[in-house]
């Protein structure tokens, strides 16, 4: 039905249609039956998939990356199409509109994105309070960033605030240091700005109660040096993994406003696949790396998970591929161990990186 249904709803604007699309999932979140029925037309979890990291049990290496599910309306329906996990947000303190619409393009023939959204969200109270409303049915983690407004301490102290009040639903929280479309948001990802930010938000986890992992999601612009320091430093201040990457602001000639916004999408992959390999070389017997950027189909999760990646994550492969599209993947990856005599997912993390 998707096939039929994306001639037409790509000729509209496509954050109306990212709009209707979590109609329909916070529809199917709110209803145990739909979401069981959706649940039983999908394959089992395939125990060669399953991935343990951080503490957690992934039933699949495959998560939904943050910024489909940005305010927790969905997360559970989400996971019932077949995702491993669901990472929601970004959320910040307060309630924020983001950047002036429109501020999403789709390029079909490049399988790609470009959106300047700056963090559009509820706010951490009314995520909070979905979360509790519908607690999480599987592994859900949130990404917490800094209202627009906010800068030097008052940033710091964002992310403190929204890591403390999460925590307790999620799984897991990441911090959001990488997005181009928040100003000065990615001079956090400098290493004395790392240290310190994850070290707070590891302190307000404690003191809240809550401890829990913590992971530093980086951009893909950086130099292979900055990059393996940045990701240094925030395993010895205590990340338990680094999410890598978000979207670029390099985008070739064509492919939207060279100034404005981010690229995602199938032209990122080879840089995030690059992003992974420097991250795993510098980090990678320590922490799980989570590989993000160009995941569309079951060949490009494992490329990603060969290069260092424990999980990965997707976004516009799911816009591109539909509502099966988490299932496709998981497929494709067994067909292709089946064809490699692996028998276990996790048996090629990072092989083309300790073969060479």
């Amino acid at each position: 039905m998707y096939g039929a249904l994306k001639p037409l709803l790509f000729r509209v604007d496509p954050e109306r249609t990212h709009g209707w699309a979590l109609s329909y999932l916070s529809m199917v979140q709110r209803s145990g039956w739909l979401r069981g029925s959706i649940a039983r037309r999908r394959p089992d979890p395939n125990p060669r998939l399953s991935v343990s990291a951080m503490g957690i049990q992934f039933p699949a290496p495959l998560g939904l990356a943050a910024g489909f599910d940005k305010d927790a309306e969905a997360h559970n329906a989400l996971l019932a199409h077949g995702f491993g996990h669901v990472e929601v947000g970004t959320v910040t303190p307060e309630p924020q509109d983001g950047n002036p619409r429109p501020r999403v393009q789709r390029f079909p023939d490049h399988r790609a994105l470009v959106n300047w959204l700056g963090f559009p969200n509820d706010g951490q109270q009314t995520v909070a309070d979905r979360l509790e409303e519908h607690p999480p049915e599987g592994v859900v983690g949130v990404n917490v960033g800094p209202n627009k407004d906010s800068t030097g301490e008052a940033a710091l102290a964002d992310y403190e605030d929204a890591a403390a009040r999460l925590a307790r639903y999620a799984a897991y929280l990441t911090v959001n240091v990488s997005s181009p479309n928040t100003p000065g948001l990615r001079s956090l990802q400098e290493p004395e700005q790392v240290a310190e930010l994850v070290a707070r938000v590891l302190d307000a986890l404690d003191e809240a109660g809550h401890p829990r992992p913590v992971l530093l999601k980086i951009h893909p612009d950086a130099g292979g040096a900055e990059t393996r320091q940045a990701a240094e430093v925030a395993v010895d201040a205590g990340a338990s993994g680094i999410v890598a990457v978000n979207t670029t602001s390099e985008k070739p000639e064509g492919l939207g406003d060279p100034d404005q916004g981010g690229l995602s999408g199938s032209p990122l992959s080879g840089r995030a696949t690059q992003v992974v390999e420097q991250v795993y070389e510098a980090v990678g017997e320590e922490v799980p790396i989570v590989g993000v950027g160009g995941v569309e189909t079951g060949e490009d999760a494992l490329d990603k998970i060969r290069h260092g990646a424990t999980l990965v994550q997707a976004y516009t492969g799911f816009v591109f591929r539909g509502p099966r599209f988490p299932g496709l993947v998981h497929e494709e990856m067994l067909a292709t161990m089946d064809d490699l005599g692996v028998d276990h997912v996790t048996d090629l993390v990072g092989e083309a990186v300790d073969g060479d």
